[in-house]
């Protein structure tokens, strides 16, 4: 950043440095557009400062080179979001990318995030809005992170316990305690939106507190929650148990949002380019063949047993294929309760960067373009599914629509706007 500035970037300071960070992650039109713009010596220059030359031709190139690491651990929290990263490992994705990956079980989202500070796992399933709170050292230490791929959209749900059978509405969960998976979580977030479109303050009207997926149903059944709003398989596991139904499924709220995804550590996307361009390609490989519905049985087998979710095959599968009891007596199909998508739009970081400012937890003032560009990897994506032979969207942000309620268009652009829209707000 130019001192003569007196801290602020000149507009070519910004478009060098946007040019060095696609040119670096965003395969061979991002290359021509930075040699266009400074030359080809001062190009060779700003990558140099930088990453180390060999890194940065490596990551440019549109397969990996040479492994710089073959054996990987990769952590996770055994949920059916984290599907491709678990699957890849009995189904030999990671494998098939010249990788020999171990995949790490952990019990929490703040276990997750310890380990993956502390460099115990090379990379790590994380819950879309971790690596965002993290690089802007929101809940933690600040640590730049890179996530380049999103895991699973929707497969969400909201579940109440058995004996809230008569709620019709966010009214009635006045004095209700909720848990959620972390306060970093899509989850917290469309629980809050749920709760304020339906004139509930979540701050003031009900408890909402971090509670890990593992433990959601032994809290329904021991009357320590009212309800979740959590991951799969345990929606489905309350009404396997009897203790719980499943009171809206989270599509229902925004059709096709983030949840759960692929990050890493930037130093680790740095120092071992070939290695994270690998990781990439078996996840974002993984991701596709997830999204084909002929292969959710076949992948619930392949995720049941002991040492990846531990659960009932016949309670994956109706989570993943969307035949499913709802434990109020209904036989539901929704093929798209869950589905698998890699493609992390700059606009669902803004959207996440919106709540995370209007309920208090981001407390300073961010562009909120600059950090979803610096993080959520749209282009790296488009790479890895060019190079898998699918086509990417052409665009990094949307426009996103949220249904519940009265139904309100996200313009990724009018950020702002949308943030003073609604009357129940922190910030």
């Amino acid at each position: 950043m130019s001192e003569a500035t007196g801290g602020r970037e000149t507009g070519m300071e910004r478009a060098v440095e946007r040019a060095v960070e696609h040119a670096v992650f965003g395969g061979a039109r991002g290359r021509r557009e930075f040699v266009r713009l400074v030359g080809a010596a001062t190009a060779s220059a700003a990558l140099a400062s930088v990453f180390p030359l060999a890194q940065a031709k490596a990551l440019a190139q549109d397969k990996p080179g040479p492994l710089e690491k073959k054996d990987l651990k990769i952590g996770f929290i055994p949920i059916t979001c984290a599907t491709p990263i678990i699957m890849a490992e009995p189904m030999g994705f990671y494998k098939k990318h010249g990788l020999n990956v171990q995949v790490v079980k952990a019990s929490s989202w703040a276990m997750i995030r310890d380990l993956s500070i502390n460099g115990e796992t090379d990379a790590t399933h994380m819950l879309s809005p971790m690596p965002l709170a993290i690089s802007l050292g929101v809940g933690s230490q600040s640590v730049p992170y890179v996530m380049p791929a999103v895991e699973n959209i929707n497969g969400q749900a909201i579940t109440l316990a058995s004996k809230h059978k008569g709620v019709k509405s966010a009214a009635d969960m006045r004095g209700f305690k909720f848990g959620v998976p972390f306060d970093f979580s899509m989850h917290n977030f469309l629980l809050r939106y749920v709760l304020a479109e339906g004139g509930v303050d979540p701050d003031k009207d009900v408890q909402i507190r971090a509670v890990p997926p593992p433990e959601m149903v032994a809290n329904l059944r021991a009357n320590n929650l009212d309800g979740y709003l959590g991951p799969d398989p345990f929606n489905q596991r309350a009404v396997y148990e009897d203790v719980g139904f499943i009171y809206m499924l989270s599509k229902d709220i925004w059709p096709g949002h983030p949840c759960c995804a692929f990050a890493a550590r930037r130093d680790f996307a740095e120092k071992m380019p070939n290695t994270f361009k690998a990781t990439l390609h078996a996840i974002v490989d993984a991701t596709r063949y997830a999204h084909d519905q002929g292969h959710r049985k076949e992948i619930a087998a392949a995720i049941a047993p002991k040492n990846y979710l531990n659960q009932p095959v016949a309670v994956l599968e109706q989570v993943l294929t969307g035949v499913f009891p709802d434990g109020l007596g209904n036989t539901r199909n929704v093929p798209d309760r869950v589905d698998f998508d890699p493609f992390p739009y700059h606009s669902m970081a803004v959207w996440i960067l919106t709540q995370m400012k209007r309920w208090g937890y981001l407390k300073a003032d961010v562009t909120y373009g600059k950090v979803a560009e610096e993080v959520f990897l749209a282009s790296a994506c488009r790479d890895a599914l060019k190079a898998l032979g699918h086509k990417p969207p052409a665009a990094n942000s949307v426009k996103h629509t949220f249904v519940l309620g009265r139904t309100r268009v996200f313009d990724p652009d009018r950020a702002d706007d949308y943030l003073r829209s609604f009357p129940i707000r922190k910030a």
